[in-house]
């Protein structure tokens, strides 16, 4: 891996810990400690991204190199490079934690290619002094799930981090799937995941909860420096501006969860990007039957927290922890508050446009925020899948034909997972709807065909659903990655048609996958 342009930053430029061994404590005074990744007895390569070998500067050769296999289960270390895992702390479920930190991932190193800086990170190598009680180690279905979701995300154009190979470490992992008392063997395995910088939110509120003022600036002017370039660092105005494109970035991710039907599951101020990625891919899911209250996260059953409908909420309530973290530096509430402020004006509008898109309208109108609402409420009403509502939607003709003379309903129910709870009464609404809609419609200039092309673009055909993931994961494990390769090629083209995957992916959710351990909802170990 001699070929890959090393260049940290982080660990080169920011405080360390002094303190040099692998033992669980809290690391005062410093961003980071320096790990070594955990020997694995025997790695298997189970899956490599070759897109994302090529944008860190590899080729798809390199990835079957017993080299890469080494480097990247964490059984070497890269030469010249001191890995390390980060200190952060955070909320989770609206509770502070105190700290929290890389428990387990650790972070290899930085390469730059092409003007891209990346850093290189494995979640699973082992533990690390933020370990806690946890053993630092990961398991083949989280693994799967994370490799497979971070590369589909990308690819639906969601901004995230990105995954580069998954390998079996060849060791066992006991597990409590379920948080319920009934802890399992699993099999081990290393995700290698990607991102520009793994900084989080908690990595601010970290130093501001323990008064390290001085560390907390340094940490601030690092990542302006290297990732905010065009602010000049040092001022109050300066550390407000910071925070205000940190909001931007953060409502400009959420509304594209929003708009592909994706729920985070554990949106915990750790799990916060402060470069507006989505990170941290865990109990997360799928919208399929379209459902504001459902969460992913077993842990969230009761209180519902991050539920799909109270994300944007959740993501303005971590901001204004972060805005806290940040205030020894703007020492000036209004600034902040106005960033805060802007991201709850601009909310609904970027809502609005989005479902515009999905809705393929064009030009403004004064009813279309009426007519999205009525929609939502309607697919609320009864069980209908999102994914295939919405794609569907851009069959029907401004005069409401459709394809081989269906009616509405007949494709509507295609979407439905309990077609029977289309009543008399609902009908009804649902055609007052589709009457509003088609009126609607006259006003946009694009023929059928442009508004179809342009609705499919905001619509995806093909999402990574949970049955679909633990389908994958079940062969994995068998020593079957077929399927894990399947997967990882339909979901880089999830707008595409790809008619020879249509009718085994392009479908609603199976009826035995409803209630199924990892196809609906999971743990924070998942």
């Amino acid at each position: 891996m001699n070929k890959l342009n090393i260049q940290d930053t982080f660990n080169q430029e920011l405080p360390a810990d002094p303190n040099l061994s692998n033992t669980r404590r809290q690391v005062r005074g410093a961003c980071f400690s320096y790990v070594t990744p955990r020997q694995p007895s025997n790695p298997v390569l189970v899956h490599a991204s070759t897109e994302m070998a090529e944008t860190i500067g590899l080729t798809a050769n390199d990835t079957q190199s017993e080299e890469f296999l080494r480097i990247f289960s964490g059984a070497a270390t890269l030469e010249g490079t001191s890995p390390f895992a980060m200190c952060y702390g955070g909320h989770q479920f609206g509770n502070w934690a105190g700290q929290l930190g890389d428990g387990r991932a650790i972070n290899l190193t930085e390469v730059v290619h092409e003007g891209q800086r990346w850093a290189l990170q494995l979640k699973g190598a082992g533990e690390t002094p933020y370990s806690r009680t946890a053993d630092g180690l990961a398991v083949l279905r989280s693994s799967v799930r994370e490799h497979l979701c971070s590369e589909a995300m990308y690819h639906l154009g969601v901004p995230t981090t990105r995954s580069l190979s998954l390998v079996l470490t060849g060791d066992q992992v006991m597990r409590d799937m379920l948080y319920n008392g009934n802890p399992a063997y699993e099999k081990g395995a290393v995700v290698c995941r990607v991102a520009p910088s793994f900084i989080r939110f908690g990595n601010f509120q970290i130093f501001t909860a323990r008064d390290e003022i001085s560390t907390l600036r340094s940490l601030t002017d690092y990542t302006i420096r290297h990732f905010f370039p065009h602010i000049e660092p040092g001022t109050r105005e300066a550390y407000a501006e910071f925070f205000k494109e940190v909001s931007q970035r953060t409502l400009d991710m959420v509304i594209e969860w929003q708009r592909v039907g994706f729920v985070h599951g554990v949106m915990n101020t750790d799990n916060m990007s402060i470069l507006g990625l989505t990170i941290d891919y865990g109990p997360y899911g799928w919208l399929e039957g379209y459902e504001p209250d459902w969460t992913p996260n077993t842990t969230d059953r009761a209180q519902r927290r991050y539920r799909y409908g109270q994300q944007p909420a959740v993501v303005l309530w971590n901001l204004v922890q972060l805005a806290n973290a940040l205030m020894p530096l703007v020492k000036d509430t209004v600034l902040l508050e106005a960033s805060l402020a802007d991201f709850q004006l601009k909310f609904p509008k970027k809502y609005l446009a989005m479902l515009r898109r999905k809705l393929g309208l064009v030009t403004p109108d004064e009813g279309d925020a009426e007519l999205a609402e009525e929609l939502e409420k309607l697919l609320a009403f009864a069980e209908t899948d999102m994914t295939l509502f919405f794609r569907n939607l851009s069959l029907v003709q401004k005069n409401g034909g459709l394809p081989g003379n269906k009616t509405f309903f007949e494709h509507l129910q295609a979407a439905m997972y309990q077609p029977e709870d289309l009543n008399a009464a609902l009908q009804q609404k649902w055609e007052d709807w589709l009457e509003r809609y088609l009126h609607r419609l006259q006003l946009e200039t694009a023929s059928d065909e442009e508004r179809r092309t342009a609705m499919n673009l905001a619509n995806p055909k093909y999402v990574l659903r949970n049955y679909m993931a633990q389908l994958a994961i079940d062969q994995a494990d068998l020593g079957d990655f077929k399927l894990v390769d399947e997967l990882y090629q339909l979901l880089k083209k999830p707008y595409d048609e790809q008619p020879e995957m249509e009718e085994k992916w392009a479908v609603k959710r199976p009826e035995w996958a409803r209630n199924k351990v990892g196809c609906s909802m999971l743990s924070c170990s998942s």
